[in-house]
């Protein structure tokens, strides 16, 4: 195998999991030693610089960092939670965040200020939801006009419209919406855009359209129609209740749906007044679209959530619901191999209800698009858009969140309104969008002393502390207490030390290596190996502990006195830095790596100069 180039920015960029999982990669680790280190400011700075919402964001995000968390994959190989049969926790990533947004103090003088001049620039953004918040932000500190029309009246779209206040509390939504519209952004509230074809006719420079996913779907079966008077779309009931609209429900109510949708929906309907609420949902209890989380969050209300059961038919006595009724399937696989549902033969089943609440997916909607603007549409009616500039079809139009891939989550409109607003700026100056400027990357040593580093490198074996709850008698009496509390001080301290700072790098130098194999000998997880070099998949199977899974990053060095080559298995080196502290002559370094995502700032013209200066090397206190 040929030397591993560890200069290639992706190289490390990879080996940091929750940073690369990350739609926004947002610097996981970097943040989390702040947080331990006290300075809560300004972890949230190292948030609000990538992801833009942190107090959102820690309590809403989906967390694809979590799953792709290295402590999860260490403690699975451990052999103390093998013989405990323990369950492997990530380190709770997305909570921490919600900790620096909860203690950080005042940082509005660390805010970008509205800019003094303008640069002639106007850009038309369509919907006030995190994408179009994105861009605005992005861009206003580089001199655009941008103006976000909305047709309600508060930004923040689905965040405040369809993201239950127990989960998400209004404060949160006004102080972060609050910090990019003060910056000197238009923003039109209850100014619906009707036709494209007007809008482009106001001669905005640039239009982003960041509209979501307005659309819930509906179910055709029959029943629907006689008794719609209490069947309700999932999303529009839970806009209705954001706003106050609805106050109430029946008794008795069925959710359909297995997504995070219809989570918010039963954990509402019980906060409304009901008190037999069912989950019913047509695939297995693993394959529902919900995150764990959220479906733990509502058992632990008292909401049973049935499977595998295929709604067939709305019970009605003269208009008046009455109830559903629904088939039972089993998962089987085809003659292809291929995964389906088959009826079970048993009878159906049927479930009373007052109302039912159809949370089965969303659609875009793009009615006010006319057609002939030169923006393409595909075969499902959406937007033809390139998925590296988010461009349309249209030089000027560009789309993100999820009117541009339809429904996803807030940490993904965020990436997309990144992207989009480096596109918009490039555009706007004639450049070519393909033309993207490059992500900030760094190495620095850690070094303090010989056996001393500026970060705390041990590894604690402490399980995941949970965040704590709301007492639930209290919590079901009131739609806008929020749930979770948030973990103090104490406890986020504690829970910071889960990480393994998989930031700060095992770099090796093959010039100072003497074989002596000090490093071998010390590692705890056997992931060092020296070794004659050969052909990768003969490689793998001579490790210390053999890595066949050709995607499992391997750090392979140039040949060291020997000939032989230093081998380390990244997927499973804990980055304790016990090799380095090993090593007699400093052939091993523990090296922070940072790597900061370009953004639409004046990097993109040959300058660097960031909006928010933040110190990332040392951990002094504030």
């Amino acid at each position: 195998m040929n030397p591993t180039d560890i200069a290639h920015p992706d190289y490390f960029h990879k080996v940091v999991d929750c940073q690369w999982a990350c739609p926004a990669h947002t610097p996981v680790p970097e943040y989390i030693r702040l947080i331990a280190a006290g300075r809560y400011g300004d972890a949230y700075m190292v948030n609000w610089e990538s992801n833009v919402f942190p107090g959102i964001l820690g309590r809403t995000c989906d967390r694809p960092c979590e799953p792709a968390c290295r402590r999860g994959r260490v403690e699975e190989g451990s052999p103390e939670h093998r013989k405990a049969s323990a369950k492997p926790e990530p380190v709770a990533i997305c909570r921490l965040k919600r900790v620096a947004a909860d203690y950080k103090g005042d940082i509005r003088g660390r805010l970008p200020k509205p800019p003094t001049a303008r640069n002639g620039k106007r850009i038309a953004l369509v919907g006030a939801g995190p994408a179009s918040l994105t861009v605005a932000r992005d861009l206003v500190p580089l001199g655009y006009e941008c103006v976000i029309f909305d047709g309600d009246r508060q930004g923040g779209g689905m965040m405040r419209t369809q993201i239950p206040k127990f989960r998400l509390p209004d404060s949160v939504i006004d102080e972060e919406v609050g910090y990019i519209l003060d910056q000197g952004i238009e923003f039109r509230g209850g100014t619906r855009v009707d036709s494209m074809r007007a809008l482009l006719e106001q001669k905005f420079d640039a239009v982003f359209v960041g509209s979501g996913a307005p659309r819930g779907r509906d179910i055709a079966i029959p029943g629907r129609n006689e008794a719609r008077k209490n069947i309700h779309i999932g999303i529009d009931w839970l806009s209705s209740v954001s706003f106050g609209h609805v106050t109430s429900i029946g008794k008795r109510v069925v959710v359909m749906g297995g997504g995070n949708t219809a989570m918010d929906c039963c954990r509402s309907s019980r906060r409304l007044g009901g008190e037999q609420v069912d989950v019913i949902v047509r695939s297995g209890f693993d394959e529902m679209k919900a995150s764990p989380w959220e479906k733990e969050d509502a058992m632990h209300e008292g909401i049973p959530i049935h499977n595998y059961l295929v709604p067939k038919a709305f019970t009605h006595d003269n208009g008046k619901l009455t109830g559903v009724t629904f088939e039972k399937v089993a998962p089987q696989k085809d003659k292809n191999g291929r995964r389906q549902l088959v009826p079970t033969g048993e009878p159906v089943v049927h479930f009373p209800c007052d109302d039912v609440l159809v949370a089965i997916g969303q659609e875009n909607a793009f009615p006010w698009i006319e057609r002939d603007l030169g923006i393409a549409f595909d075969a499902h009616d959406m937007p033809v858009v390139d998925k590296a500039t988010m461009a349309s079809t249209r030089p000027d139009v560009f789309f993100g969140g999820d009117a541009a891939f339809g429904p996803k989550n807030i940490i993904w409109a965020v990436a997309h309104g990144h992207d989009a607003a480096i596109s918009i700026d490039l555009y706007c100056h004639g450049e070519s969008l393909a033309k993207r400027p490059p992500a900030h990357v760094n190495l620095l040593s850690q070094k303090m002393g010989i056996h001393e580093w500026s970060y705390d490198n041990a590894i604690h074996g402490d399980k995941r502390y949970r965040v704590p709850l709301k007492d639930k008698v209290i919590a079901l009496k009131d739609i806008r207490a929020e749930v979770e509390l948030g973990f103090d001080l104490r406890t986020a301290y504690a829970e910071a030390q889960r990480c393994l700072n998989c930031d700060v790098q095992t770099v090796f130098s093959d010039k100072l290596c003497i074989e002596c194999d000090a490093c071998v000998d010390i590692c705890p997880m056997d992931c060092i190996t020296f070794t004659v070099n050969g052909a990768e998949p003969d490689l793998r199977t001579r490790l210390m502990a053999p890595a066949p899974d050709l995607e499992q990053a391997l750090y392979v060095s140039a040949p060291v006195k020997t000939g032989r080559v230093m081998v380390k298995d990244e997927d499973v080196c804990l980055h304790c830095g016990l090799c380095a502290e090993r090593c007699p002559t400093g052939a091993w370094d523990m090296q922070k790596f940072l790597f900061e995502p370009a953004h639409a700032d004046d990097r993109c013209h040959g300058k660097h100069a960031s909006a928010v200066p933040v110190e990332f090397a040392g951990l002094a206190a504030e």
